[in-house]
């Protein structure tokens, strides 16, 4: 994720659409009180549960093989373009039968593979106040955001279904943080691997599971193309919701321009593995408000209907 702005970090449904600078410091003001006189404590969360996510390197193939894999993206409030891109898969009749997410992609991902149709996340994502899901705490473990309420969000909003209980097929991607990883989630507790998927380090708490600790998708495979492959999907489409190269400003601060450029080389080998990347032209620098989630989505929508054709024509060469 980006550090220049910590909501990045933040899923549909965190951030309303015009909180007031006064809001905001009131509400992380409560949020202060409350954690002092009861949240408590800075100890590193650790989920060990009958239904803890199973993490793994290397994906098995799925069997019957997915025909058409559709992988989405990191990028905080830019992931909103996923949601315009369903939108005109929807509509084309495109219908994946395996989601592969990272990050943001990871939570939206979750939400389709529920069942939930593109109009009915849409809706989802411009609901609530930061408070729905965003829990700030002075005492949260090496970051000011636990996660916890994201991770009740997702499970709520999933019925309390696990990822390999959900009627369409999901794998959630996270980084182990020792060693900067990969690790594929496919089964268990799905709050708790979009959770892990979604901490961004210094911003959302790690996540412990079974003793080990992952953190945000962004920071090892930002658009996962290979456990996509390695499921055996057919055909992969890859939805890039990154800064194109070159969009880095020419005013950006060397920090910024050496973050961009690691996070290319990180892409750039997943997308070549893909056989259709679409990657609309996003506003560089993302906002906290409705206005920005609302130009994501019309952009995402806007490039998937431009590719479109290109897409349906590659879908009939590979698959007849």
């Amino acid at each position: 994720m980006d550090r220049r702005f910590a909501m990045r970090a933040l899923p549909p449904g965190v951030v309303p659409a015009m909180w007031s600078r006064r809001r905001w410091l009131g509400a992380a003001g409560a949020m202060g009180a409350t954690s002092v006189l009861g949240l408590g404590g800075c100890a590193a969360f650790d989920y060990r549960q009958s239904d803890s996510p199973r993490a793994v390197t290397v994906m098995s193939p799925f069997n019957p093989r997915p025909r058409i894999a559709l992988v989405l993206g990191s990028g905080g409030a830019r992931g909103y373009a996923h949601i315009g891109v369903l939108r005109v898969l929807e509509e084309a009749g495109i219908v994946p039968d395996l989601v592969v997410g990272s990050s943001v992609g990871s939570l939206i991902g979750a939400f389709w593979a529920r069942g939930m149709s593109a109009a009915q996340i849409d809706t989802l994502s411009l609901e609530g106040g930061p408070l729905t899901v965003f829990d700030p705490n002075p005492f949260a473990d090496r970051g000011w955001i636990r996660g916890e309420r994201l991770q009740a969000f997702v499970n709520t909003g999933m019925g309390g279904r696990r990822l390999d209980d959900l009627p369409r097929r999901l794998i959630v991607v996270a980084t182990r943080r020792d060693d900067k990883r990969p690790h594929y989630f496919a089964s268990g507790n799905t709050g708790v691997a979009v959770r892990a998927s979604s901490a961004m380090p210094g911003i959302v708490s790690p996540v412990g599971i079974d003793g080990v600790e992952y953190e945000d998708g962004d920071e090892s495979f930002p658009v996962p193309v290979t456990p996509a492959r390695q499921a055996g999907a057919r055909f992969v489409i890859a939805v890039d919701v990154s800064a194109r190269p070159g969009q880095t400003p020419a005013d950006a601060s060397a920090a910024t321009r050496e973050r961009d450029l690691r996070r290319r080389a990180r892409i750039d080998p997943e997308v070549a593995q893909a056989d259709f990347v679409i990657h609309p032209e996003l506003i560089y620098q993302p906002s906290p408000f409705q206005s920005y989630f609302i130009d994501a989505r019309q952009r995402g929508e806007a490039h998937a209907r431009e590719r479109l054709p290109a897409l349906q024509a590659a879908l009939r060469s590979r698959l007849g």
